[in-house]
């Protein structure tokens, strides 16, 4: 498919913001035909290390406004998190290695697990940083757990993530979540609408 007409959808598994788009995203594609692209992508490497700034919820001011946006948006879609909005962050390698080795290998299947971790972890409040809580996700997808451990302990995993990481990077991406339609980025939740409008008129 040409790539204008794909949504690559850009999330890091910390994110809520992220995990509230996640909610939408497919739709929105169905909406006007597109296909979803699913892309994991680490804060830690765009805004920690590339852009030099702290996590944005820790920054005077700004932090208290954006926990304040998430709680009036959820109001808005009638949303309630299983985890709490400023709760301890996990480490996020592990289930963002998984989805990037899985979409070189079962695409289809990488999307679905995509989706499910993402909601066990900001619908559930499950620590998706434990194997033993991806475990029982890839048994539910029927996925090889064989495969995924030999993937994650020859590096196959890694690499795949860190090309992720870095084609996202050579294309703009900083925040999750971001759209990416063709060249044009559309970065933060409340985008939503303005990828709606741009698909249903055509850009501008």
């Amino acid at each position: 498919m040409n790539d204008d007409k794909i949504l690559h959808f850009h999330f890091d598994f910390l994110s809520p913001f992220g995990y509230l788009a996640s909610l939408r995203i497919d739709e929105l594609a169905d909406k006007y035909q597109r296909e979803c692209e699913w892309h994991p992508m680490l804060l830690g490497v765009t805004v920690l290390k590339i852009m030099g700034l702290p996590p944005i919820a820790e920054l005077p001011l700004k932090g208290p406004y954006i926990r304040n946006d998430a709680a009036r948006y959820m109001r808005r879609h009638n949303i309630v998190l299983g985890r709490a909005l400023g709760s301890p962050q996990i480490n996020p390698l592990l289930p963002a290695r998984i989805i990037c080795w899985l979409k070189l290998t079962t695409p289809s299947l990488a999307h679905r697990l995509a989706k499910d971790l993402y909601r066990a972890h900001w619908g559930l409040d499950q620590d998706i940083s434990k194997i033993e809580i991806v475990s029982s996700l890839l048994n539910n997808h029927n996925i090889d757990q064989k495969s995924v451990l030999d993937a994650l302990d020859n590096g196959a995993a890694s690499k795949a993530l860190r090309d992720e990481v870095d084609e996202s990077v050579a294309n703009g991406v900083f925040g999750s979540p971001t759209i990416r339609i063709g060249t044009e980025l559309f970065f933060g939740l409340e985008k939503l609408e303005v990828v709606d409008d741009w698909l249903r008129l055509g850009g501008w």
